[in-house]
Protein backbone atom coordinates (compact mmCIF):
# COMPACT_ATOMS: atom_id res chain seq x y z
CA UNK A 1 0.00 0.00 0.00
CA UNK A 2 1.84 3.25 -1.02
CA UNK A 3 -0.69 5.85 0.18
CA UNK A 4 1.38 6.91 3.43
CA UNK A 5 4.99 7.66 3.77
CA UNK A 6 6.99 7.51 6.65
CA UNK A 7 9.85 9.66 6.24
CA UNK A 8 13.40 8.82 8.17
CA UNK A 9 14.97 11.43 10.13
CA UNK A 10 17.06 13.67 7.90
CA UNK A 11 20.68 15.05 8.17
CA UNK A 12 20.03 18.40 7.82
CA UNK A 13 17.29 19.91 9.72
CA UNK A 14 14.10 20.73 7.73
CA UNK A 15 13.99 24.13 7.34
CA UNK A 16 10.65 26.07 8.49
CA UNK A 17 9.65 29.66 8.63
CA UNK A 18 7.32 30.19 11.97
CA UNK A 19 4.82 33.02 10.84
CA UNK A 20 3.65 33.53 14.56
CA UNK A 21 3.40 30.95 17.67
CA UNK A 22 2.01 27.89 16.03
CA UNK A 23 4.65 26.06 17.07
CA UNK A 24 4.25 27.03 20.95
CA UNK A 25 0.55 26.05 20.21
CA UNK A 26 1.20 22.20 18.55
CA UNK A 27 3.65 21.73 21.43
CA UNK A 28 1.28 22.08 23.59
CA UNK A 29 -1.36 20.32 22.10
CA UNK A 30 1.50 17.80 21.90
CA UNK A 31 1.80 17.69 25.56
CA UNK A 32 -2.08 17.19 26.51
CA UNK A 33 -2.27 14.60 23.54
CA UNK A 34 -4.68 16.85 21.89
CA UNK A 35 -5.32 16.16 17.64
CA UNK A 36 -4.73 19.05 15.74
CA UNK A 37 -6.40 20.34 12.60
CA UNK A 38 -4.21 22.65 10.32
CA UNK A 39 -6.92 25.25 7.98
CA UNK A 40 -4.82 26.93 5.31
CA UNK A 41 -4.45 27.32 1.38
CA UNK A 42 -2.62 25.18 -1.10
CA UNK A 43 1.04 25.70 -0.65
CA UNK A 44 0.89 27.94 2.22
CA UNK A 45 3.13 25.67 4.08
CA UNK A 46 0.45 23.08 6.43
CA UNK A 47 2.38 19.77 5.31
CA UNK A 48 6.20 21.33 5.79
CA UNK A 49 5.40 22.73 9.31
CA UNK A 50 3.89 19.29 10.67
CA UNK A 51 7.04 17.71 9.13
CA UNK A 52 9.05 20.24 10.94
CA UNK A 53 7.22 19.48 14.31
CA UNK A 54 7.37 15.75 13.83
CA UNK A 55 11.77 16.50 14.03
CA UNK A 56 11.36 18.73 16.53
CA UNK A 57 9.50 16.58 18.78
CA UNK A 58 11.21 13.45 17.42
CA UNK A 59 8.67 11.19 16.77
CA UNK A 60 8.16 9.51 13.25
CA UNK A 61 5.25 10.29 10.64
CA UNK A 62 2.68 8.89 9.10
CA UNK A 63 1.44 10.79 6.40
CA UNK A 64 -1.59 10.17 4.07
CA UNK A 65 -3.00 12.13 1.26
CA UNK A 66 -6.53 11.89 1.54
CA UNK A 67 -9.24 10.85 -1.65
CA UNK A 68 -12.61 10.47 -2.83
CA UNK A 69 -11.28 6.26 -2.66
CA UNK A 70 -9.71 6.16 0.13
CA UNK A 71 -11.48 4.17 2.17
CA UNK A 72 -11.13 2.92 6.14
CA UNK A 73 -8.95 0.01 5.56
CA UNK A 74 -6.19 1.94 3.52
CA UNK A 75 -6.01 3.78 6.70
CA UNK A 76 -6.37 0.83 9.21
CA UNK A 77 -5.45 -2.34 7.62
CA UNK A 78 -6.76 -5.51 5.80
CA UNK A 79 -6.47 -8.75 5.27
CA UNK A 80 -3.81 -9.92 2.74
CA UNK A 81 -3.35 -13.22 0.93
CA UNK A 82 0.58 -14.69 1.04
CA UNK A 83 2.33 -17.86 0.24
CA UNK A 84 1.64 -18.71 3.74
CA UNK A 85 -2.02 -18.12 4.31
CA UNK A 86 -4.06 -15.45 5.08
CA UNK A 87 -2.21 -12.36 7.09
CA UNK A 88 -3.03 -8.96 8.55
CA UNK A 89 -1.57 -5.73 7.41
CA UNK A 90 -2.08 -2.20 9.43
CA UNK A 91 -2.46 0.76 7.85
CA UNK A 92 -0.91 3.80 8.68
CA UNK A 93 -3.09 5.00 10.95
CA UNK A 94 -2.73 1.46 13.08
CA UNK A 95 1.23 2.01 12.73
CA UNK A 96 1.22 5.17 13.95
CA UNK A 97 -1.13 4.44 16.68
CA UNK A 98 1.20 1.23 17.89
CA UNK A 99 4.83 3.23 17.84
CA UNK A 100 3.40 6.53 19.14
CA UNK A 101 3.38 8.45 15.82
CA UNK A 102 2.26 11.40 14.36
CA UNK A 103 -0.44 10.47 11.64
CA UNK A 104 -1.17 13.33 9.52
CA UNK A 105 -3.81 13.24 7.04
CA UNK A 106 -3.65 15.59 4.41
CA UNK A 107 -7.06 16.92 2.61
CA UNK A 108 -9.00 15.72 5.08
CA UNK A 109 -12.27 16.61 3.65
CA UNK A 110 -11.32 14.59 0.62
CA UNK A 111 -11.82 11.59 2.33
CA UNK A 112 -15.07 9.89 2.82
CA UNK A 113 -17.57 10.73 5.46
CA UNK A 114 -17.30 7.17 6.47
CA UNK A 115 -13.93 6.46 6.52
CA UNK A 116 -13.01 9.95 8.99
CA UNK A 117 -15.47 8.32 11.26
CA UNK A 118 -12.82 5.44 12.02
CA UNK A 119 -10.95 8.86 13.65
CA UNK A 120 -13.56 9.72 16.07
CA UNK A 121 -12.23 7.35 19.38
CA UNK A 122 -8.38 8.13 18.52
CA UNK A 123 -10.12 12.47 18.61
CA UNK A 124 -11.21 12.21 22.32
CA UNK A 125 -10.22 11.01 25.18
CA UNK A 126 -10.84 7.38 24.68
CA UNK A 127 -7.49 7.42 22.25
CA UNK A 128 -8.74 4.23 20.97
CA UNK A 129 -8.12 2.30 17.77
CA UNK A 130 -11.07 -0.25 17.41
CA UNK A 131 -9.90 -2.77 14.58
CA UNK A 132 -13.31 -4.71 13.77
CA UNK A 133 -11.70 -7.52 11.55
CA UNK A 134 -8.77 -8.32 14.34
CA UNK A 135 -11.08 -7.98 17.54
CA UNK A 136 -8.37 -5.76 18.64
CA UNK A 137 -8.97 -2.55 20.72
CA UNK A 138 -6.07 -1.20 20.44
CA UNK A 139 -5.19 1.52 23.00
CA UNK A 140 -2.86 4.57 21.62
CA UNK A 141 0.99 4.77 22.57
CA UNK A 142 2.21 7.41 24.30
CA UNK A 143 3.27 9.87 21.92
CA UNK A 144 0.47 9.30 19.44
CA UNK A 145 -0.86 12.22 17.53
CA UNK A 146 -3.40 12.52 15.42
CA UNK A 147 -3.04 15.79 13.15
CA UNK A 148 -5.66 16.33 9.60
CA UNK A 149 -5.81 19.64 7.32
CA UNK A 150 -7.63 20.65 4.34
CA UNK A 151 -8.38 23.80 2.68
CA UNK A 152 -11.35 25.95 3.50
CA UNK A 153 -11.44 27.72 0.23
CA UNK A 154 -13.11 24.01 -1.62
CA UNK A 155 -15.02 23.79 1.04
CA UNK A 156 -18.97 23.00 0.08
CA UNK A 157 -21.75 21.42 1.13
CA UNK A 158 -20.80 18.35 -0.15
CA UNK A 159 -17.14 18.44 1.06
CA UNK A 160 -16.41 20.07 4.22
CA UNK A 161 -16.13 17.99 8.07
CA UNK A 162 -18.77 17.12 10.00
CA UNK A 163 -19.31 19.07 13.19
CA UNK A 164 -19.02 15.82 15.11
CA UNK A 165 -15.48 15.54 13.96
CA UNK A 166 -14.41 19.10 13.53
CA UNK A 167 -15.12 19.67 17.05
CA UNK A 168 -12.76 16.92 18.48
CA UNK A 169 -9.70 19.27 17.38
CA UNK A 170 -7.56 22.17 18.33
CA UNK A 171 -7.88 24.63 15.50
CA UNK A 172 -4.56 26.50 13.36
CA UNK A 173 -5.61 28.64 11.16
CA UNK A 174 -2.37 28.81 8.43
CA UNK A 175 -2.28 31.67 5.60
CA UNK A 176 0.65 32.29 2.91
CA UNK A 177 3.37 34.64 5.25
CA UNK A 178 4.17 37.95 5.30
CA UNK A 179 6.16 39.48 2.62
CA UNK A 180 9.09 39.41 4.74
CA UNK A 181 8.95 36.16 6.00
CA UNK A 182 7.89 34.96 2.52
CA UNK A 183 11.17 36.83 1.09
CA UNK A 184 13.39 34.69 3.47
CA UNK A 185 11.46 31.14 2.83
CA UNK A 186 12.02 32.17 -0.93
CA UNK A 187 15.48 32.72 -0.40
CA UNK A 188 16.46 29.56 2.22
CA UNK A 189 14.95 27.48 -0.54
CA UNK A 190 15.96 28.72 -3.92
CA UNK A 191 19.62 30.28 -3.26
CA UNK A 192 18.50 33.42 -4.90
CA UNK A 193 19.05 36.72 -4.10
CA UNK A 194 16.84 38.64 -1.60
CA UNK A 195 16.22 41.61 -3.81
CA UNK A 196 14.91 38.95 -6.34
CA UNK A 197 13.46 37.01 -3.92
CA UNK A 198 11.35 40.07 -2.87
CA UNK A 199 9.95 41.14 -6.43
CA UNK A 200 9.04 37.51 -6.70
CA UNK A 201 7.15 37.92 -3.60
CA UNK A 202 5.56 41.23 -4.70
CA UNK A 203 4.18 39.57 -7.74
CA UNK A 204 2.60 36.34 -5.75
CA UNK A 205 0.66 39.03 -3.92
CA UNK A 206 -0.55 40.29 -6.89
CA UNK A 207 -1.63 37.52 -8.07
CA UNK A 208 -3.39 36.66 -4.72
CA UNK A 209 -5.37 39.60 -5.38
CA UNK A 210 -7.01 38.70 -7.86
CA UNK A 211 -8.15 34.92 -6.30
CA UNK A 212 -11.69 36.13 -5.57
CA UNK A 213 -12.20 37.20 -8.95
CA UNK A 214 -10.80 34.96 -11.51
CA UNK A 215 -9.28 31.99 -9.73
CA UNK A 216 -10.60 28.97 -7.68
CA UNK A 217 -6.54 28.91 -6.20
CA UNK A 218 -3.95 31.53 -5.50
CA UNK A 219 0.09 31.54 -6.08
CA UNK A 220 1.20 29.41 -3.28
CA UNK A 221 4.69 29.62 -1.86
CA UNK A 222 5.69 26.74 -3.06
CA UNK A 223 5.54 27.96 -6.49
CA UNK A 224 7.15 31.16 -5.76
CA UNK A 225 9.79 28.63 -4.78
CA UNK A 226 9.77 26.81 -8.25
CA UNK A 227 9.97 30.18 -9.98
CA UNK A 228 13.13 31.30 -7.78
CA UNK A 229 14.94 27.81 -8.23
CA UNK A 230 14.33 28.41 -12.10
CA UNK A 231 15.40 31.99 -12.62
CA UNK A 232 18.81 30.81 -10.17
CA UNK A 233 19.39 28.26 -12.75
CA UNK A 234 19.20 30.54 -15.82
CA UNK A 235 15.69 30.85 -17.15
CA UNK A 236 14.86 34.48 -17.49
CA UNK A 237 12.29 35.50 -15.35
CA UNK A 238 9.54 36.25 -17.31
CA UNK A 239 9.83 32.53 -18.23
CA UNK A 240 10.01 31.25 -14.99
CA UNK A 241 7.24 33.21 -13.91
CA UNK A 242 4.80 32.26 -16.83
CA UNK A 243 5.23 28.57 -16.19
CA UNK A 244 5.04 28.34 -12.71
CA UNK A 245 2.72 30.73 -11.63
CA UNK A 246 0.00 32.25 -14.61
CA UNK A 247 0.28 28.54 -16.68
CA UNK A 248 -0.45 26.40 -13.18
CA UNK A 249 -3.24 28.41 -12.01
CA UNK A 250 -5.45 28.29 -14.94
CA UNK A 251 -6.58 26.30 -17.95
CA UNK A 252 -8.39 29.03 -19.65
CA UNK A 253 -5.85 30.86 -22.06
CA UNK A 254 -7.55 34.41 -21.40
CA UNK A 255 -7.28 34.27 -17.40
CA UNK A 256 -2.92 33.01 -18.23
CA UNK A 257 -3.01 35.81 -21.15
CA UNK A 258 -4.06 38.41 -17.74
CA UNK A 259 -1.66 36.74 -15.59
CA UNK A 260 1.07 37.19 -17.73
CA UNK A 261 0.55 40.87 -18.19
CA UNK A 262 0.75 40.94 -13.93
CA UNK A 263 4.12 39.29 -14.45
CA UNK A 264 5.31 41.42 -17.45
CA UNK A 265 4.11 44.82 -15.09
CA UNK A 266 6.04 43.41 -12.25
CA UNK A 267 9.02 42.34 -14.46
CA UNK A 268 9.10 45.61 -16.98
CA UNK A 269 10.12 43.23 -19.27
CA UNK A 270 13.24 42.11 -17.80
CA UNK A 271 14.89 39.23 -19.21
CA UNK A 272 12.66 38.78 -22.66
Amino acid sequence: MNAFEKPQNETDELFYQPQGNEETLFEHAYNHQLPVLIKGPTGCGKTRFIAHMAEKLGRPIYTVSCHDDLTAADLVGRHLIGKEGTFWQDGPLTRAVREGAICYLDEVIEARKDTTVVLHPLADDRRVLPIERTGEYLEAAPGFMLVVSYNPGYQNLLKGMKPSTRQRFVALRFDYPDEAAETAIVVKESGIDEAQARVLVKLANSLRNLKDHDLEEAASTRLVIYAAKLIKSGISPMEACRITMAEPLSDDEATVEALTEVIYAIFGGEGE
